[in-house]
């Protein structure tokens, strides 16, 4: 049995985010990926061939829980979390976007490093180098 997640996150503007995603995420696309006539709306971002992250714009088509932006509390207890094979050139990227940088610290437990942001509407995202790439003695 094979299960791949494919998250989605309701953002104001689909195309800004976008880029934000792409831009830290590393995707080849500088919006995630190719362009489509459904961009402002909905977009994928792709980490090489790898789907790892949906966007899709709120209150539009009537999908179910993603109405009412006003009234929704923002990824209270989301932690949107990408593990990335190169920690230390998407923490570089994430700096050099000035993205909102809540915490950055080594996770004992699982000797890894950790980047926590805040995308532009305000989601919490976490930027981790692999299990075990981080001496917590040293770091």
């Amino acid at each position: 049995m094979s299960v791949k997640t494919q998250p989605i996150l309701a953002v104001r503007d689909v195309p800004a985010s976008a880029r934000w995603y792409a831009q830290i995420l590393g995707s080849a696309e500088s919006t995630g990926s190719p362009p489509s006539d459904h961009d402002h709306l909905y977009r994928r971002i792709y980490a090489g061939a790898e789907l790892v992250l949906q966007l899709h714009a709120w209150d539009v088509e009537d999908h179910p829980n993603l109405v009412d932006a006003e009234r929704a509390p923002v990824g209270h207890g989301v932690l949107v979390w990408f593990e990335v094979d190169d920690y230390a050139a998407a923490a570089a990227r994430a700096r050099a976007l000035g993205a909102d940088v809540i915490e950055e610290t080594v996770n004992p437990r699982p000797r890894h490093h950790e980047l926590w942001l805040r995308d532009p509407d305000g989601y919490v995202v976490v930027l981790a180098s692999p299990d075990g790439s981080a001496d917590p003695a040293t770091s």
